[in-house]
């Protein structure tokens, strides 16, 4: 991914308001925040209602990251775009959640100059959105700043595992649809992992195309990230008919991953889930990540 950057690229978040839109129990705001020098993220931001109408009210906040959507992008996850099953952040808003819904870079409207912004891969700089993303919400006067999480589909559910194994303020992850074991991706066909392929795209990893042919040598897999996320509340879905990750890999990863969430004496915190279904979110998978969410944080109160 290259190396994280440190507090030089901190800059001032610079909000602006682009749009602003009344959606019944909360407010929708369309908004840019700078991330670094010289690069403004597009995001949505969700506030419901209530805690605008109670001076002193604070409540928890999801960080939410959208699949692979070059149209729509981070519109998706707050009901914008017509998919079905993808609007985890209107509706953890609705249940009286702060959310923030980033664009990935490099989809749809976020087009940044990785190159001359200095990023070696689109992963990192979107970990790097992310987490200045959480600066925002932390800064934020009706937001408990040690209550956040971070909910994902597809692209949205590895970037979340990212995002929390780089920045620990992050206390719960859900990842739908979002990882297998590399050794396993596509069944391992080489043709996926040449340049601007698969994992190897641009906004993704590029240097993961040296690894074509000796995967096996690729120096971290999700084994390692998901154990880096314990103890903290973890919570993987995996289709038994995803065409895009292997749920049987998962379960591999799950399998490693527990003895270190053992150690912390949270060996439940890490949940697993293989609904029977596609590529999805389905609606009992995201109830059972919003009540994740609540058991951890505790349910702020409806608007």
């Amino acid at each position: 991914m290259g190396r994280l950057p440190g507090e030089s690229k901190r800059s001032p978040l610079d909000v602006t308001t682009v749009e602003e839109v009344d959606c019944g129990s909360y407010v929708r705001k369309k908004i840019l925040y700078q991330s670094e020098p010289g690069s403004h993220v597009p995001a949505y931001l969700l506030i419901p209602k209530t805690v605008l109408q109670n001076a002193g009210a604070k409540v928890p906040a999801i960080l939410c990251l959208h699949g692979t959507d070059n149209v729509t992008g981070a519109g998706t996850v707050v009901g914008i775009g017509g998919k079905p099953n993808r609007q985890y952040a209107s509706e953890l808003a609705e249940r009286g959640y702060v959310t923030l819904a980033p664009n990935y870079p490099l989809l749809a409207e976020y087009q940044p100059d990785l190159a001359k912004l200095g990023w070696e891969s689109g992963s990192l700089k979107a970990v790097w959105d992310n987490i200045r993303g959480i600066d925002l919400l932390t800064s934020l006067p009706y937001v408990r700043a040690e209550a956040i999480g971070a909910i994902g589909h597809s692209l949205g559910g590895h970037n979340a595992v990212y995002t929390a194994v780089f920045d620990d303020r992050i206390q719960a992850v859900v990842s739908s649809c979002g990882l297998d074991s590399f050794l396993d991706y596509k069944q391992g066909d080489e043709a996926n992992w040449r340049p601007e392929k698969g994992w190897c795209q641009t906004r993704y990893m590029p240097r993961l195309a040296d690894y074509r042919g000796r995967l096996a040598e690729i120096p971290f897999d999700f084994h390692e990230l998901i154990a880096a996320l314990a103890p903290r509340r973890t919570f993987i879905v995996a289709p038994l008919g995803d065409s895009n990750f292997d749920w049987q890999s998962v379960d591999r990863i799950a399998a490693a991953a527990r003895p270190v969430f053992g150690l912390y004496g949270t060996a439940d915190h890490l949940r697993v889930e293989h609904p029977d279904g596609p590529h999805d979110f389905p609606e009992p998978m995201r109830q059972a990540a919003y009540k994740l969410f609540d058991d951890e944080f505790g349910a702020p109160a409806k608007p």
